[in-house]
């Protein structure tokens, strides 16, 4: 499977604003200046986030974005879905009653079973991200991270 590279920027985005302090902001120029990613594709992904309810934005001078629900609240799974969406990346075609080697419709009465596999490999990836919290993942960073994140984000007034 492979995810967009936009997944990878929500997940350290919504991990960044997890280490602000609790009310702060961070706008989509300063992340996009943070990660050195271009603002304006990184601003649709922030946004897909509001909508799914993982981020609050707020407009204004100090306006940005910030963590809509408590850190233990907000899974990697709702993150992930809220840009990639829910569906498998797998689609069974049904190219095993096609072509030469195509088998009769009677053998093919039950789902294949490689559709199948893939569908409980999906579940199982879902189920994992599922399981890790913003929490879990702002427990496993390095001591130091939280204060280096706010020192390089927060705007000085």
């Amino acid at each position: 499977m492979k995810l967009p590279v936009s997944t990878e920027w929500v997940l350290h985005c919504a991990t960044t604003l997890a280490q602000l302090e609790p009310g702060a902001t961070a706008s989509a120029t300063r992340l996009a200046e943070y990660y050195d990613i271009p603002a304006p594709s990184l601003t649709k992904q922030l946004q897909a986030l509001v909508r799914a309810g993982v981020l609050d934005a707020t407009t204004g001078p100090r306006g940005g974005f910030r963590l809509a629900r408590p850190t233990g609240d907000i899974t990697l799974l709702q993150i992930v879905e809220a840009v990639d969406g829910p569906s498998s990346p797998y689609v069974c075609r049904e190219i095993r009653q096609q072509g030469r080697g195509a088998l009769p419709p009677e053998d093919c009465q039950d789902t294949c079973v490689l559709a199948r596999r893939m569908e409980e490999a999906h579940q199982a990836w879902r189920d994992s991200l599922a399981g890790v919290s913003l929490a879990d993942v702002l427990d496993s960073l390095p001591p130091t991270a939280h204060e280096r994140t706010r020192a390089r984000l927060t705007v000085r007034r």
